[in-house]
């Protein structure tokens, strides 16, 4: 299968996060409306700008020319000093969303990452419809817009983001290089800056495309390995692995909007079997146990609901985060209809970690239609039978019913969940479906 790459790119970072910030203190005008900029000292108009608006770029004002420079041009215009610590909450906050969808995340700089969609490709019609949930979610719940780049790799899918801009999706793949970048100014490729750029021109290479059909030995005498670089980068050839770092998780969970509204519990549950099955095995392949489960709805008026649940032992068994998921969205659902569900888990330990089993923990049972509970390991004498019965929720007794139903241990649900891992991580994602999540609606 050939690596999909996205590249996600904040609009305006700064700008676009100190409007959100202003707008949730009360503030009611949003300064991404009006001829705007982020530099430097507001006060004595110093410094440079860090970003500006797409009204103060319509003055011609540019990123890194002078705040005085800009006022020059724009005399209305409105400035605003930095606040790094909150770009680093707002970074944060994005970063987190995008995990839900995966963990195979590259952060590039505060406002921008590469996402490799190539292991959850199969949850989606396309990277195009993937990439259009993530941006209107990050614009729904976050409250700014992002463009998104899809390609082969990481450099073509950086190239794609920056074509035409806010809040929009470009693909670039092989075939498409000669149209969408070769025809641009090798200023714009990236890894080429400004020296670089004006000593090409002199040297006749105005173009990507140029640059791409120019000897590669040529631009080597001329630039030394970077001339090779340059070269590589204007024919699309470049690394394509998303360097994810290691970190230590808080919380696994996973999110989908769904294309439809959801209106019946059956449909909802079949999502939430996916999600809780996604959930648990990131979990085991993180090798943590949750001691939580936390379920949330958004509504189709875009109002948020969510409840969270401990668990009696830890866990990253699918079923039992599925049927806690399910009692957490049997609560919660007031029956209006679900535009996306979310399942997270929470308080997280090692699977190495000392933890107290329960009692159903170490059972492997079978109950029988009369109400019976057969255990090779019984705890419970056949004498207090009727007594069990008695204070249990267990179907009554049908002396006419010779059917039992099996549950399973713990252990052989685990053993399950493994086999499962093991079957998917040889051939594929795709390999093994619940058979519940298959079901038509009724």
């Amino acid at each position: 299968m050939e690596r999909t790459i996205f590249h996600i790119d904040v609009n305006s970072a700064f700008l676009s996060w100190t409007a959100v910030d202003m707008l949730e203190h009360g503030e009611t005008l949003d300064i991404r409306t009006i001829p705007s900029i982020i530099g430097g000292d507001s006060a004595s108009r110093h410094g440079i700008v860090l970003a500006k608006s797409v009204p103060a770029k319509a003055y011609g004002i540019v990123t890194a020319e002078t705040v005085a420079s800009a006022f020059r041009k724009c005399p209305i215009l409105k400035s605003y000093s930095p606040d790094h610590r909150m770009y680093q909450r707002r970074s944060r906050e994005m970063m987190s969303l995008l995990r839900n969808y995966t963990d195979d995340i590259q952060q590039l700089s505060v406002n921008e990452c590469f996402l490799d969609f190539t292991p959850i490709s199969h949850q989606y019609e396309s990277p195009m419809a993937a990439a259009t949930i993530i941006k209107e979610e990050i614009k729904s719940r976050l409250g700014f817009t992002v463009n998104i780049g899809i390609a082969p790799n990481k450099l073509l899918a950086k190239m794609a983001s920056d074509f035409t801009k806010p809040d929009r999706i470009h693909t670039l793949y092989p075939d498409e290089i000669p149209g969408k970048m070769w025809p641009l100014s090798v200023d714009d490729l990236y890894m080429v800056g400004h020296s670089s750029a004006t000593r090409l021109k002199s040297l006749g290479i105005r173009t990507i495309g140029e640059l791409a059909a120019t000897d590669p030995e040529y631009l080597k005498q001329e630039f030394k390995s970077h001339g090779q670089l340059m070269w590589e980068y204007a024919n699309g050839i470049a690394d394509n692995q998303v360097i994810t770092e290691k970190r230590e998780e808080k919380s696994i969970g996973n999110s989908t909007t769904v294309s439809h509204d959801v209106t019946t519990a059956e449909e909802a549950k079949r999502i939430l079997l996916a999600l809780s099955d996604s959930v648990s095995a990131r979990l085991r392949k993180s090798e943590m146990l949750a001691q939580s489960i936390t379920v949330e709805i958004k509504y189709s008026d875009f109002t948020n609901n969510s409840h969270q649940m401990g668990l009696l032992s830890p866990t990253n068994i699918t079923s039992t985060i599925y049927d806690t998921a399910c009692t957490l969205f049997d609560t919660l659902w007031n029956g209006q209809p679900i535009r996306l569900l979310g399942v997270r888990s929470a308080k997280l330990l090692h699977t190495d970690a000392p933890v107290q089993l329960s009692l159903f923990d170490m059972m492997e049972t079978t109950v029988s239609s009369s109400g019976v509970i057969d255990n090779k390991n019984s705890l419970i004498p056949n004498e207090e039978d009727n007594m069990q019965r008695k204070h249990s929720t267990l179907p009554p007794a049908n002396p006419t019913e010779k059917k039992s139903s099996y549950v399973p241990s713990q252990q052989k649900l685990q053993q399950l969940d493994h086999a499962i891992d093991s079957i998917r991580t040889r051939y594929g994602d795709t390999a093994l479906v619940r058979g519940s999540s298959l079901l038509d609606k009724k």
